[in-house]
């Protein structure tokens, strides 16, 4: 907003009171205003959220004494037509020079009675921190929620196969007393340091500005006139809910998931803030998890083992599937069930990794012991550990 718009612009008729309006008139008709038209209050409307900006805009001058007394003055010459650049009879200057732009005695700069006169060092110094309050600057922006982070613990079969789990969550939200606004009567005052940014810029050396939050608003932006018992003024207080979060499947052991926007609600129709949460997957007594593939390990028969067959393998949640064992499988030898594993995020599956282990028997009847010595004399002389002791030589 420029200088001249600024002067023009009737705070007056945006509250909806007089000129000559008393303190008390001026504050219960923001008051009003400011409650009605409060973001929290009209999520999502635009008209609202840009009628209360210029409420409290307007309440930032008027609701100041000096203030008030020096944009009376400010309008009394400049905006009912006196001292307009290129009036007839009127001097002929530019109001960016008058409040700091030109130089003494310069080109465009008022030089004649009432141009300084009675204001010290001149208008600008007068004007100065009236006019430095009228731009964008009083605009507050929407602000972000903040993220959350939260943990949940799946099943074995829930993290494979996906699950919707409540997660109830305590973060923090518009205070429900205040409805927002930090200030006990819904109405708090645009933040005279930061003039409703939130934000301060500071020198950085070389030409530069920083921009830090403001410490007396704390980035809000907002300063509460009585501030709210609940909230202490802040606009913002605990608040805990209860909501169904679907994890996808085939989700791992420590993944952190990322949900946009269900974090802690945003400020003035701001985003939401984002939700972290971390999964804790329980062990299963059966399978196990190599990234996309299941794992089991299948205990086998030495007859079987030797002269091969088939076996049935459990799968998670399905049907068993059956295997054949080729004459000879080693203890220790995968095999691939394929289809059998976890979901992946295109929707395909990965596989069954079945590892064979021999079971060997702990107790023998004299049948299955006479059958073994059988065996033991049929295949005398090979020894399965021929040439291991010279390859741990290195011969």
């Amino acid at each position: 907003m420029s200088t001249k718009d600024f002067i023009e612009k009737d705070f007056y008729k945006v509250l909806g009171v007089p000129k000559d309006a008393t303190e008390a008139e001026i504050k219960k008709a923001y008051r009003k205003l400011a409650r009605e038209n409060h973001p929290d209050a009209n999520t999502g409307d635009a008209r609202a959220e840009e009628r209360f900006k210029d409420v409290s805009e307007a309440y930032d001058v008027l609701g100041d004494p000096k203030r008030r007394r020096e944009y009376d003055e400010a309008r009394a010459l400049f905006g009912n037509g006196g001292f307009r650049p290129g009036g007839a009879g009127q001097f002929n200057f530019d109001l960016g020079d008058l409040f700091g732009g030109g130089q003494p005695g310069g080109p465009g700069t008022a030089t004649g009675p009432g141009a300084a006169g009675g204001f010290g060092g001149g208008l600008g110094d007068v004007f100065g921190g009236l006019f430095n309050r009228g731009g964008a600057g009083t605009r507050t922006a929407p602000r972000r929620g903040q993220d959350i982070e939260s943990e949940v613990t799946l099943s074995f079969t829930e993290a494979v196969a996906g699950a919707t789990v409540p997660l109830r969550m305590s973060s923090s939200a518009a205070c429900k007393a205040c409805s927002g606004t930090g200030d006990k009567n819904g109405t708090p005052r645009v933040c005279p340091t930061c003039v409703g940014t939130g934000q301060v810029s500071r020198g950085g050396g070389g030409g530069f500005s920083l921009t830090d939050p403001c410490v007396d608003c704390k980035g809000r932006g907002l300063i509460a006139q009585d501030p709210c018992a609940v909230c202490r003024g802040s606009g913002r207080a605990t608040s805990s809910r209860t909501m169904q979060v679907r994890i996808p499947a085939g989700v791992d052991d420590g993944q952190r998931i990322r949900l946009r926007g269900k974090g802690a609600p945003g400020e003035r129709g701001g985003p939401g803030g984002d939700l972290y949460v971390v999964v804790h997957v329980d062990d299963h007594p059966v399978f196990g998890r190599r990234g996309d593939n299941l794992t089991i390990t299948v205990p086998v028969t030495f007859p079987e083992a030797a002269l091969g067959g088939e076996i049935k393998v459990p799968t998670l949640g399905g049907p068993p599937v059956t295997l054949k064992l080729p004459p000879g499988t080693p203890g220790g030898r995968t095999m691939r069930a394929r289809g059998k594993g976890a979901v992946r995020k295109d929707g395909t599956r990965g596989d069954l990794l079945v590892t064979i282990e021999v079971a060997v028997p702990r107790d023998l009847d004299d049948r299955a012991r006479k059958a073994l010595e059988d065996y033991r004399a049929a295949v005398d002389g090979e020894d399965p550990r021929t040439g291991l002791f010279e390859a741990a030589r290195g011969e």
